[in-house]
């Protein structure tokens, strides 16, 4: 099975990427004439579960395999990239809101190396939109004068200006990833995780097409806990005191994930770090040093706290999901449309919407919910977007 076989729905994009490792394969051993399907930096833009992170990750391991780039998903070099363990591939994947400048420049600098396997060195940025513009400067200044057998690989939502730089953008290739049907999600959940087909087919619709969100709800109880939550939201909108009740419920729900996703984690690298730090020694040197180290234990808790913040964004972002695509399911109802319902589990609730509210009243409540996953994205702060959504929803 090759190294694209988790790349779901997205046939052009694997073919394209292939063609791209073969000859890149077809460089490294001199030949001059394959330079036109490969080159130094790729975006891989798509919605949220089109399989952005996984199509670059895949390309990188394809780079290095050592059977001329077909990314057999056997040799040494693919099963070591897949692993995340192959010298030649660093990843960047932002703990907190942004990618700083100076992460950014200690990994352009340690890509001017030679790869150390004589292949191809590649650098995997993951939520390239999160780029702070100093970062992306100096990413900038790498890509215009790439050091040889070097691939910059990004992922972002779209091209856009808001996500990546216009710059940037004109020096890469570009590969647009689609979202997956959820026939296709669902057999990648069978014969890849071994999930009963009937389970999958459902968490693959109720994921809308997200394979990691498809794979949670189909394994994780929590996870189907807290979508049931979400989606009894429209019910509980009875007056505006009820409004505020379910925002409050929401963003405590989404901060509580956060937490316990992190608490471990967190206390795992203060602890680390501290005992790097000398920390439990005696006599006055290890007492010194400790103080010394109050800065980085402050910055390490300033990591942590961003990270969290991101987290707790990502939590309430699912949550939007699922609840956009209740009203969506209550449209396809009341229009008649010819597919299906995203949440089969609560079709009684959506139908019974649709009887009492009219088609604008609905697409006013969707574009509510859509409006409210702009603003948090252009941080304005998730209590004050939540609550308005909530108002809207109620007053439809």
């Amino acid at each position: 099975m090759t190294v694209f076989a988790d790349l779901v729905g997205q046939d052009e994009a694997v073919e394209t990427l292939s063609r791209a490792a073969a000859a890149a394969a077809r460089i490294v051993t001199g030949d001059t004439g394959a330079q036109g399907a490969m080159t130094h930096a790729w975006i891989f833009t798509g919605p949220p579960g089109s399989g952005r992170s996984v199509a670059a990750r895949a390309f990188a391991a394809a780079l290095q395999c050592e059977r001329d780039g077909t990314g057999c998903g056997e040799c040494h070099g693919c099963h070591t990239a897949l692993g995340g363990t192959h010298a030649d591939i660093r990843f960047v994947v932002p703990e907190g809101l942004s990618i700083g400048v100076n992460e950014m420049r200690a990994l352009v600098l340690r890509a001017g190396s030679a790869p150390s396997g004589g292949r191809w060195q590649a650098v995997v940025i993951e939520d390239a939109d999160r780029l702070t513009e100093a970062a992306g400067n100096a990413l900038l200044k790498a890509i215009e004068e790439p050091p040889p057998r070097t691939v910059f690989l990004l992922c972002t939502p779209s091209t856009h200006p808001d996500d990546i730089s216009v710059t940037i953008r004109s020096r890469c290739r570009v590969v647009p990833l689609r979202q997956p049907s959820a026939e296709a999600v669902a057999e990648v959940l069978v014969r890849r995780d071994g999930i009963v087909p009937d389970v999958a087919a459902w968490a693959a619709a109720a994921a809308q097409g997200h394979v990691g969100r498809a794979k949670r709800l189909a394994n994780d109880a929590d996870a189907r806990t807290r979508r049931e939550a979400v989606l009894t939201v429209p019910r509980r909108l009875t007056g505006v005191g009820a409004c505020f009740d379910a925002a409050s419920a929401l963003i405590e729900a989404a901060e509580a994930e956060a937490a316990a996703a992190f608490a471990e984690t967190d206390s795992a690298e203060k602890a680390a770090l501290e005992q790097a730090l000398g920390a439990g020694g005696t006599g006055r040197g290890a007492t010194t040093a400790m103080r010394g180290a109050a800065g980085q234990i402050k910055e390490l808790e300033k990591r942590q706290k961003s990270r969290l913040t991101r987290s707790q964004r990502d939590a309430l972002d699912r949550a939007l999901v699922d609840l956009a695509g209740f009203y969506r399911d209550v449209l396809v109802t009341t229009l008649r449309a010819p597919v299906e319902v995203v949440h089969s589990d609560t079709a009684t609730q959506s139908s019974a919407a649709a009887a009492k509210w009219s088609p604008e009243s609905t697409l006013r409540r969707l574009e509510a919910v859509l409006a409210c996953r702009d603003a948090i994205e252009q941080n304005v702060k998730p209590k004050i977007a939540i609550e308005a959504m909530m108002l809207s929803l109620w007053r439809g």
